[in-house]
């Protein structure tokens, strides 16, 4: 099993919405980099929710990768902020996988209470520019996270 870090606004989709929804496809990702990590996901991998774009932001709870190597919908949708025109169903550029709800946490683990805890080299999240919604986290680094979030 792997763990990743995935980001989310929670004024756009936040862990009681997928509390609430019990699934959901983790679409909208147009960063290469975050696509090539969404696409090594396995079925039973766990992910951290993280709220972004928010005072404070941080993790937030836990989710399960349980379907892969979804082609995102979004892409083919013109409607869509997503829409990419140079996809087709037959070769789609941006890949997704289906997570559902593990686990929200009794309190927020803050982004500076990461900091307190972990470096830059340890935890992608932390490193300076970074703008990344999907990254992995060593298993070391994510039991660490699972451990403060039993801590007082």
């Amino acid at each position: 099993m792997n763990y990743w870090l995935l980001k989310s606004e929670p004024d756009v989709f936040g862990i009681d919405d997928l509390k609430k929804q019990k699934t959901t496809i983790w679409d909208g990702v147009r960063n290469y980099q975050a696509r090539n990590f969404l696409k090594a996901m396995q079925v039973g991998d766990l992910a951290f929710f993280y709220h972004s774009s928010t005072e404070p932001p941080g993790i937030v709870g836990l989710c399960k990768v349980i379907e892969t190597h979804l082609a995102d919908p979004s892409q083919f949708d013109p409607r869509s902020p997503y829409f990419d025109p140079g996809s087709t169903v037959d070769n789609p550029r941006w890949w997704t996988v289906r997570v559902g709800f593990v686990e929200k946490f009794e309190r927020m683990l803050t982004l500076e209470l990461l900091r307190q805890n972990f470096s830059p080299d340890e935890l992608i999240l932390l490193r300076r520019g970074n703008r990344l919604s999907v990254m992995p986290v060593a298993t070391d680094v994510a039991e660490r996270i699972i451990a403060l979030k039993a801590s007082r």
